[in-house]
This record gives C-alpha cells, sequence and structure tokens, in this order.
C-alpha cells in the first residue's frame, strides 16, 4: 500500500474545491455590497405613479396591501417603511418609493440578474444537503490551510520561522474588526 502523501492529498483537495472556492469568493463578495446595489437583480422597469395618502399614522400592511392592489402588483409584500419621508414598499421582484408629502413615487421593477443570482444563493441556501457540503467544504478549507502552512520544511519561510507570525496576524486582523466595528 502506497504512503500517504500531504502534499498530494493538499494538491487533489485544493483542485476539487478551487470552483467553489471561487464561487464562495466572488458571492461573498457580491453580499457585502447588496445595502448599496441590488447585486442580483437589474432594473427591467420604472413607472411612475400618483397615490392619494393617508395619514402617517395609517401607513400599516393593510394600506400596502391596498396600494398593491391598486396598482396591479402581483407580488407578495415582503415589508414596508418610512425612510427619509419616503414610503417604500418591497416585493420580490419589484420596489414601490411614494414621496409621502406629494403621493408620486414609481414602481421599480426587476429581473434577476444571470449568475450573480445564482452565485448568491449559495451564500443563502439553507437546504439541509447544502449546509452539510458546505460544514464539508468549511472543514476541508481548514484541512488545506494546515496542510499547506506544513508543507514547507526546510529554509527561512517555513511556517516554524515565518508563517506562524502570518497566520497570527490572520487571526488578529477580523478579531480586531469585530472589536472595533
Amino acid at each position: 500500500m502506497k504512503k500517504l502523501n500531504l502534499r498530494n492529498l493538499h494538491r487533489d483537495f485544493g483542485y476539487f474545491y478551487v470552483g467553489l472556492i471561487i464561487s464562495f469568493a466572488f458571492s461573498g463578495i457580491l453580499m457585502n455590497h447588496r445595502n448599496d446595489w441590488h447585486p442580483e437583480k437589474y432594473t427591467l422597469e420604472t413607472k411612475e405613479i400618483q397615490v392619494a395618502l393617508p395619514d402617517e399614522k395609517n401607513f400599516n400592511d393593510d394600506y400596502a396591501q391596498k396600494i398593491t392592489t391598486e396598482l396591479k402588483i402581483t407580488d407578495k409584500v415582503k415589508r414596508h417603511n418610512i425612510r427619509k419621508g419616503t414610503f417604500k414598499i418591497q416585493f420580490e421582484n419589484t420596489e414601490v418609493e411614494i414621496d409621502i408629502e406629494t403621493g408620486k413615487g414609481e414602481i421599480i421593477s426587476f429581473i434577476k440578474t444571470p449568475i450573480i443570482n445564482q452565485a448568491m444563493f449559495l451564500h443563502k441556501n439553507t437546504s439541509n444537503w447544502w449546509i452539510y457540503f458546505s460544514d464539508i467544504f468549511g472543514l476541508s478549507l481548514i484541512f488545506i490551510a494546515i496542510s499547506g502552512a506544513m508543507m514547507v520544511k526546510h529554509g527561512k519561510h517555513t511556517f516554524k520561522r515565518r508563517g506562524w507570525k502570518l497566520a497570527l496576524a490572520g487571526i488578529v486582523f477580523p478579531i480586531l474588526f469585530l472589536i472595533l466595528s
């Protein structure tokens, strides 16, 4: 029987997961900026509207549903709120924004952006099989990191001489970020 070669195992795990690593990194970058823009959606249509608004105290679920019916929007209401003088209703593929002073607003319709939408789904998927696969992936990344650190055995660039400092910095940086944010 052939002896288990750490270098070959590290290489093969790396090759196996390279596509997933790139996908997760790409979707993670997109997820970091999801509040700044709609990375999974792009605007298909914007339509100007004018509506009669009730008193601000009546901006509730019933009113959001009433506006939805009046504007002939078939999506289910996800959430609504008032922010900076604008009444916003969010749906799966549509947003409605109405100025609470004038009643003028717009309906913004979105469609899913190919590839980006599917990549971001990786980070949001909660099915059991994907969770187990992601756990295995996480453990494999730990293995890849540790086995990679152990591969260089001689010279001035070993983990023992130099690598541990960089690894420590890699651990300290996110901890500092969590403490300072």
